[in-house]
């Protein structure tokens, strides 16, 4: 590649998700960060319907993409390399991109479905594959996969919204007998606190159990942790390196979708107020929760660090965390040492240094001559 060619960065952003505007959000901090005399921003929206558009103007607002782009697809071929203008008045062939920058929260984007078309397509992305995005999003086995790795977590019971349905009243026995309330009821398979709830009584068990089916197809139900909410971003493919933590300060009683997005009063301490031995803990347990689920680029690993006993337990990875200026995640590298700008930076070049590792892969086997008929027969 010409080392003076500007890359061409697709940054994906939208999304068939209940976290749609959250994407938008963090999509625009991250096209006003990429240094210009680096990259060209490629503006790639999926519609909340799923349409794939492309941004046709320069500085072109987001939302504006979604009502207005040039409709595409993105063919599940390596040799195309490029999102292809499906319309038929298009004026040009293709539009092609060096790497993708995924900044998709939620289902069909956090979830493995667009990493996977990803690779078919054969393009580098940021972040992690398709087994660590559907592992992170899947919370119920990410838990299952802690736990075998011998790594603390909340007692928690994983219920299918289809047994829910059917089989109400022996659900709510089975989570009464193995759970202790107050309880957290939330979608296994979403993010942004969309759909959680907090149940104090057995009374309010049913209509929240209710509103999280409503949003997954699987349900997490967990006992209900009086805590500090530890964060720590992490940064790696092999060598993988953790972030000083922080601690997420709710002004409500627990940091649900209002507290993250829709009002302010939410503290964010950075860095938390630890010992250097918890921080050693923190960062420690959050590089193991990264790979044990085989993540890549980046994640974000939250805590419990329960007040009445100072123990800590591993909540959840998220592959694609909140990427705005002000969230979590890049202030945390920021508070590291890591300024936003060269965050990116550096999340491209791990894409690129994973796709080299894929490609080197060998995907067929070499027969010796003659061996085909073999085979045949």
């Amino acid at each position: 590649m010409d080392a003076n060619k500007r890359l061409r960065v697709g940054v994906l952003f939208g999304g068939r998700s209940g976290e749609h505007e959250v994407s938008l959000a963090s999509a625009a901090s991250v096209i006003r960060a990429l240094d210009p005399e680096k990259y060209e921003a490629v503006q790639i929206g999926i519609s909340k319907e799923g349409r794939w558009l492309v941004g046709t103007k320069a500085h072109q607002m987001l939302p504006e993409v979604l009502k207005s782009g040039e409709r595409v697809s993105l063919p599940a071929d390596p040799t195309a390399g490029a999102l292809v203008p499906i319309a038929q008045e298009a004026s040009r062939a293709s539009i092609a991109v060096d790497v993708v920058f995924p900044v998709l929260h939620g289902t069909f984007g956090e979830d493995g479905t667009v990493q996977g078309l990803l690779d078919l397509a054969g393009l580098p992305y940021v972040g992690a594959g398709v087994l660590a995005s559907a592992v992170g999003m899947d919370k119920d086995v990410q838990k299952r996969l802690f736990e075998q790795a011998g790594l603390p977590t909340v007692p928690f019971v994983a219920v299918k919204r289809s047994e829910w349905e059917r089989e109400r009243e022996a659900v709510q026995k089975r989570i009464r007998k193995r759970l202790k309330f107050p309880l957290f009821v939330k979608p296994a398979t979403l993010g942004s606190s969309v759909g959680m709830s907090r149940v104090k009584t057995a009374a309010e068990l049913r209509p929240a159990m209710d509103l999280a089916a409503e949003f997954g197809l699987k349900i997490i139900v967990e006992r209900a942790v009086t805590a500090r909410e530890i964060e720590v971003s992490v940064l790696g493919n092999d060598d993988v390196h953790a972030s000083v933590p922080g601690e997420i300060v709710p002004h409500r009683e627990y940091y649900d979708y209002a507290a993250k997005y829709l009002e302010q009063g939410t503290q964010l301490l950075i860095p938390a107020k630890l010992s250097k031995q918890q921080i050693a803990k923190f960062q420690d347990l959050a590089v193991k929760a990264f790979q044990c689920i085989d993540g890549a680029g980046l994640a974000r690993c939250d805590f419990f660090f329960e007040k009445r006993t100072n123990k800590i337990f591993v909540n959840e990875l998220n592959t694609i965390p909140g990427f705005t200026a002000i969230s979590m995640y890049p202030k945390l590298w920021e508070a590291s040492g890591l300024p936003y700008t060269k965050l990116i930076d550096r999340l491209i070049e791990l894409a690129f240094g994973l796709h080299r590792e894929k490609v080197r892969t060998k995907s067929s086997i070499e027969l010796p001559e003659g061996a085909g008929g073999a085979l045949e027969a």
